[in-house]
């Protein structure tokens, strides 16, 4: 009789610890699908918060980009009507005083033929002056002349203007840029470098070096001036142009400079 009341109770009590059991594992099943529902929503919340955050970054890139290329088409237009009014108006004007003085040099008596002569000369030096410089800010003649072209007859310029030696270095095989109106936008970031060094710098070297390389053309100028320290010149316009200019065109925008040392830009554009 005490072997079956012995044997009942170890069954009953085998039944409750089985129980037992099983409601502890079926609350450690629902801590765990709980857990995974939290941490899947948890995820899932974080991917769509970082695409928003995403998507608000490219639209701002978007909208920058659309700015700095209104911008710049606006400074292309004002820089194309000056090249035109300088060769049509001021052009037409220096060649019609040029043909004056070759009239009056041939009346005037002989102790005044020499500040005529040298009064013609100063104009006629204005006339080409004047020529190469609508050449330079017309973006179509830009485009027909191309950029090393373009180049060549800036550095021409700038040789009449100040600089003792300037030069054009050109490495590699020439080609193609990926659009025509890379070639201005270039051409133009390297006129705010020649612009800084006319006004600024003091030097009296420049060269520009075309690296063109098998998937990059770097474009290398430089200048023997005073220099300037990098960090203070952040917030200059004109270095603020240069690199959204650069940006519009996805190339590295690099500038070195110490003081005393003369600057050196470093623009590495991508061929598609």
């Amino acid at each position: 009789m005490f072997c079956i009341r012995f044997l009942v109770f170890a069954q009953e009590e085998q039944a409750i610890n089985e129980e037992q059991i099983a409601l502890i594992a079926y609350v450690i099943f629902a801590v765990f699908l709980l857990s995974v529902m939290v941490i899947l929503f948890f995820v899932t919340f974080q991917i769509r918060k970082n695409k928003i955050h995403l998507d608000q970054i490219n639209q701002q890139k978007a909208f920058d980009e659309e700015i700095s290329r209104s911008q710049t088409e606006i400074q292309e237009q004002a820089l194309k009507h000056i090249g035109w009014e300088l060769h049509d108006n001021v052009g037409q004007l220096l060649a019609y005083a040029n043909m004056q003085l070759n009239a009056l040099a041939a009346k005037v008596p002989e102790d005044m033929k020499s500040k005529v002569d040298e009064a013609t000369q100063i104009v006629k030096q204005s006339l080409t002056e004047v020529r190469s410089l609508s050449k330079s800010l017309n973006n179509d003649v830009l485009s027909n002349m191309g950029l090393e072209a373009s180049i060549a007859n800036e550095i021409e310029r700038l040789k009449r203007m100040k600089f003792s030696s300037s030069e054009l270095e050109v490495h590699g095989t020439q080609r193609d840029l990926n659009d025509k109106k890379h070639d201005i936008i270039i051409f133009r970031i390297m006129q705010e470098f020649f612009s800084n060094s006319v006004k600024y710098s003091e030097a009296d070297e420049i060269k520009v070096i075309l690296d063109y390389q098998i998937n990059q053309l770097v474009v290398t100028i430089l200048d023997n001036g005073n220099g300037f320290d990098i960090d203070s010149a952040e917030k200059g316009s004109g270095l603020i142009n240069m690199k959204s200019r650069a940006a519009l065109i996805a190339a590295l925008f690099n500038l070195e400079s110490k003081i005393g040392e003369g600057v050196k830009l470093t623009l590495t554009y991508p061929f598609a």
